[in-house]
């Protein structure tokens, strides 16, 4: 029988580095109804709801009829966001879409699922191949894993280090979006806060040091999370060129 699968676009309205950003437009479209849009044309997804504790944002999800889900302020992250929808929306595998990533393509969406075959994988993630800009850059995650795609550690260090400087070190860049079985994500507030998490101030290993399976699939297309006024016009950008069919070199 094939698993229902629910996106979840948590969608908070506060945020330090750019305030109210998921209502802020994008080529003349909020932040958001690119994520949506794009969620909702995956076919794998059963259905795809918001996840907010803001009224502005259930107002935008109502005019244009987005199911919105109201969610406690006092929520730490994303997939705790997610986790409450999952209370009341019951599921198979939960895909955590965050709403700050108007570059989204439903081709993400089927990556992140496609680890789900082994029945064996409890989280699954995405990673793209680091620009050669990023590869030092703390603020671009990077992840090493096993030959069968089992996460085995993030950083924000340039992780693997090349000690004799051959050049040939491959790095691959973390992307936020996330696979949960429902049995994972259940357990994700009850699991404890441990070292490496605290220190790299990285969620997803949460999951490693507590003996989860994370598996992370490759992607083609990378992604901007919009964090500044800098990412804005630089998605804005590559959003034009990608609705006018200009070419562009990052695959975005």
């Amino acid at each position: 029988m094939k698993p229902i699968v629910l996106g979840v676009i948590p969608a908070r309205l506060a945020s330090t580095r750019l305030p109210r950003k998921v209502l802020r437009e994008i080529a003349g479209r909020p932040m958001l109804a690119w994520v949506v849009e794009a969620a909702r044309a995956c076919a794998q997804l059963d259905a795809v709801i918001v996840a907010t504790d803001s009224d502005e944002v259930a107002t935008l999800c109502h005019a244009h009829n987005w199911p919105v889900q109201m969610t406690s302020p006092d929520l730490p992250s994303g997939s705790d966001r997610v986790h409450a929808v999952a209370q009341l929306h019951p599921a198979d595998i939960y895909i955590n879409i965050q709403g700050d990533e108007p570059l989204l393509r439903p081709e993400h969406l089927t990556a992140l699922l496609s680890p789900f075959a082994n029945p064996h994988v409890d989280v699954t993630t995405l990673t793209v191949r680091c620009t050669p800009t990023n590869i030092a850059n703390p603020n671009a995650v990077k992840v090493v894993t096993a030959a069968d795609g089992r996460a085995l550690y993030f950083s924000r260090a340039t992780i693997p280090y090349d000690r004799d400087a051959t050049g040939t070190a491959i790095y691959w860049k973390h992307i936020g979006l996330y696979g949960y079985r429902a049995e994972a994500l259940n357990r994700f507030p009850t699991l404890p806060h441990r070292t490496l998490e605290k220190t790299e101030r990285l969620e997803q290993l949460r999951f490693l040091e507590n003996g989860l399976s994370l598996y992370v699939e490759p992607t083609d297309y990378d992604t901007i999370g919009v964090d500044t006024e800098e990412d804005l016009h630089q998605v804005e950008a590559l959003l034009l060129a990608r609705h006018t069919g200009q070419p562009n070199k990052l695959s975005f």
